[in-house]
């Protein structure tokens, strides 16, 4: 993972991306938290609704390089295609999985999720790169926001009038019900990684694989840095701009909330690589943990779902946040704590893996 050759920046920005998502996720108590570590209640956003995009985004960055350097080194499209499918099921089945922990109730099946938005994306963006040029990719792209917007803010259904995007009523949710039996979609009747919604996804995906097609194309300098931060700029303009029309709103994805988060997205890495790769800052506590985070990073989000069955069903989770509850603390401090401890324990699995130079590819 120190190959002198890798954009440490790419592998910082996930592995911090990762840590974020196991800290808003796993806290002590859903009712105690602070309002950043929330996600908004329906549209706009808050710190939360940037976390999941942004690591769609490094998934397409990471597609552009890593299938770029299998290209080069002469890797069959057949070689690369099989491989995609296989790790795109895995990670895809795992998702499944966790869904029935901890109570391991198999008589449900809930189809979507993030793990397995994740593999959607991850496929579908890689064989997009595999099978067509950057100019391919951004007439899909394109295609994809223009199409989900009219589709989202013009057709209307027997039950639905045209525009509505309300909680389990608008258009993406009634495909979704369409073609899923309800108890497939979620425990709401509905989810915010819906069948539907996953196509405004995998344009958060293309983002990140011109972004990455960008970094390759001209190289580490001041140039590409300006303008990959020109281009989120003028991303998340965008975004701002639409959202007077089409929500910026991350339950439905919508393709202002795409272009917003995907602008910041490019925003941050383009500063992330300023500080990392240009001007050296890589060894610092920050850029250390998350180097080591993102090494393993769908492993490691694995393993704090596992971590968070085995607290509970153990009741440490409850002897922990109880004994901060009782020794005075208030409850939104002790439920940050836990989430800390829950990043920890990620953490220290993530040390070993990575000085033992273990590094798992779901």
């Amino acid at each position: 993972m120190d190959n002198p050759n890798r954009i440490l920046a790419v592998d910082i920005f996930r592995g911090l991306t990762i840590a974020m998502m196991i800290l808003v996720n796993y806290p002590g108590s859903w009712g105690f938290m602070y309002p950043p570590l929330v996600h908004s209640a329906w549209n706009g956003t808050s710190p939360t609704d940037f976390i999941f995009p942004f690591f769609i985004f490094i998934v397409g960055v990471s597609v552009a390089l890593s299938y770029t350097r299998q290209k080069e080194s002469g890797k069959s499209r057949k070689e690369m295609v099989k491989k995609i499918l296989i790790r795109g099921l895995k990670i895809y089945l795992i998702g499944l999985f966790l869904h029935y922990l901890p109570e391991l109730d198999f008589t449900r099946i809930n189809l979507f999720g993030v793990l397995q938005r994740i593999a959607a994306v991850f496929v579908a963006c890689a064989l997009l790169f595999i099978y067509t040029n950057w100019k391919t990719q951004i007439y899909i792209f394109g295609t994809i926001l223009l199409g989900y917007w009219i589709t989202m803010s013009f057709i209307s259904t027997d039950t639905l009038l045209a525009g509505t995007i309300e909680p389990g009523a608008n258009l993406a949710f009634w495909i979704d019900r369409l073609i899923f039996p309800v108890e497939m979609i979620g425990k709401h009747g509905w989810s915010a990684e819906g069948f539907y919604s996953t196509f405004p996804a995998i344009a958060t995906g293309i983002t990140g694989m011109l972004a990455g097609r960008l970094i390759l194309t001209k190289k580490i300098s001041e140039h590409t840095i300006i303008l990959l931060f020109i281009a989120g700029i003028l991303s998340l303009l965008a975004g701002s701009v639409w959202d007077w029309q089409f929500p910026i709103n991350k339950k439905v994805w919508t393709s202002s909330y795409v272009l917003y988060t995907s602008g910041w997205a490019a925003v941050v890495l383009a500063m992330s690589i300023w500080f990392v790769d240009f001007q050296g800052y890589k060894n610092n506590l920050l850029a250390r943990f998350g180097i080591i985070f993102g090494s393993n990073a769908i492993a490691v989000y694995v393993m704090a779902d596992l971590f968070e069955t085995i607290y509970k069903c153990t009741h440490i989770h409850d002897v922990v946040y109880d004994g901060l509850i009782n020794i005075r603390m208030t409850e939104v401090n002790a439920s940050l704590i836990w989430s800390m401890i829950s990043v920890g324990s990620c953490f220290l699995v993530a040390l070993i893996l990575y000085r033992k130079k273990l590094f798992f590819k779901l």
